[in-house]
């Protein structure tokens, strides 16, 4: 059964910006409403109502729209006319294809002083002798009947015929209310026998089910069903309040276990991430390129994960393991087997701000112990005959200078530097350095002359 609830109401009012206290014009047809309700309280300004279409079948709890200008209640399942005495600027009313039989009680539209539309073929009161003549006598502010434009003269015919018309439709309309409680008399007693058919059917099937395969009982269960969907459409049936529910209930039946099979069919089968001996398995869900780097000198491994840029890291999940790593991408498993045993406490994950990657760094249990590269060295001997030592190195290895602390207690400052004489300079003008041991030629040695100092 589908109720009338707020959301519906403001799902139904976007042309109002679902504001419903100011609406004016609703339509909740093809909802499979059962009752009218809260309308009257949520919605006081409507002017236009259309709940064609439904399963009503009864009118109520509209007596407040005193602004309702039109009601519409076609095809539904109403069989009286009642509770619009209220609704004072009512001017058209729809209650076509309903199970309306008492057609006395158009005589409460009588206080509808503005009404000037009634429809009402297709119900079971049109049959009725006079029905036309009975109606427009009723309703005397009636303009139009059944989209048929009423006449002066035929509204004085009626005037006139209405004694006699009244006596005939008040014996039609008691051969039609008795007629009505034999139906459903009969309708009750069909139902009642279709429930314990109904539960000797799932004795049937429970009783099967201990003695067959799964299998087997299931083809044999959609059988019975698809046999009980062509027994139902095929038998013949009055068309009745009871009767159009029954259909819809049906329906309604048929879909839900449609449904159902769909999702059943639509669930795939967990996929096993560890087998049953406890090896792990490598699982790509999401199917994402992905990266794994032995880092050596760090001892640790690198997951590289090209996770969707623009997806939030909310949805993502990662559990690193000592011997396998799982991340879940939106649901989806990601599982990778490592090649060593890793440290999940001291793992650590990060993400890439412009590329979205996940890099999930783990360091390793077993630190590897790496040998130092070796280096030659070469000693000088101190007794050398040049003013200083000089350490010679190889293209290929660096060599260092090995010195005993116990010979030599004070290092030579002295000998470090290669001995040059210097060389005066003018403020103009600079002088080349003569080359050692060479005399000009117009160079004159006087012995008065005392040596230049150093």
């Amino acid at each position: 059964m589908v109720r009338i609830t707020e959301s519906l109401i403001r799902q139904r009012a976007e042309h109002n910006n679902c504001e419903i206290f100011s609406l004016e014009e609703i339509s909740l047809h093809q909802q499979e409403i059962e009752r009218i309700e809260y309308i009257d309280k949520w919605c006081r300004d409507l002017k236009i109502l259309y709940f064609q279409n439904n399963l009503i079948p009864k009118i109520e709890n509209v007596g407040r729209l005193k602004k309702l200008e039109y009601l519409n209640l076609a095809l539904n399942n109403i069989e009286r006319i009642e509770n619009l005495d209220s609704c004072e600027f009512l001017k058209k009313l729809d209650l076509t294809v309903n199970f309306v039989g008492e057609l006395t009680s158009v005589e409460s539209l009588k206080h509808n002083v503005h009404l000037q539309e009634l429809f009402l073929v297709g119900n079971p009161c049109c049959e009725f002798g006079g029905y036309r003549k009975f109606v427009i006598a009723t309703i005397p502010q009636l303009k139009s009947l059944d989209g048929k434009e009423i006449t002066r003269s035929e509204q004085l015919q009626a005037l006139q015929d209405y004694p006699i018309v009244q006596q005939e439709v008040v014996e039609q309309q008691q051969a039609y209310i008795l007629k009505r409680t034999k139906e459903k008399e009969a309708l009750q007693k069909s139902s009642e026998e279709k429930e314990n058919n109904k539960l000797d059917h799932r004795q049937n099937i429970e009783s099967k089910q201990s003695n067959s395969d799964e299998e087997e009982n299931k083809h044999e269960t959609n059988l019975d069903e698809d046999e009980m969907n062509r027994k139902f459409w095929e038998e013949p049936t009055n068309y009745t309040p009871e009767s159009r529910l029954e259909v819809h209930r049906h329906i309604e039946k048929i879909r839900k276990f449609k449904d159902k099979d769909k999702n059943q069919d639509k669930q795939k089968p967990r996929r096993t991430l560890i087998t049953s001996e406890g090896r792990v398995l490598n699982v790509n869900e999401p199917k994402i390129d992905f990266a794994l780097t032995d880092d050596e000198e760090n001892n640790q491994f690198i997951l590289d994960l090209a996770v969707y840029r623009h997806m939030d890291t909310s949805l993502l999940d990662i559990d690193v393991q000592p011997t396998h790593v799982c991340v879940l991408v939106k649901g989806k498993v990601f599982q990778l087997v490592l090649p060593g045993e890793v440290k999940p406490d001291s793992s650590s994950a990060k993400r890439s701000q412009t590329t979205g990657h996940l890099l999930v760094t783990m360091p390793k249990t077993q630190e590897v112990v790496k040998a130092k590269p070796k280096s030659t060295s070469r000693t000088r001997s101190a007794t050398s005959t040049k003013p200083h030592t000089q350490a010679t190195r190889t293209t290929q290895h660096s060599e260092k200078l090995e010195v005993d602390p116990s010979k030599c207690l004070s290092a030579d400052l002295s000998n470090i530097v290669a001995e040059r004489k210097s060389v005066a300079q003018g403020p103009f003008k600079f002088h080349q350095q003569k080359e050692p041991g060479r005399i000009s030629d117009d160079f004159q040695d006087n012995p008065e002359v005392p040596p230049l100092m150093d």
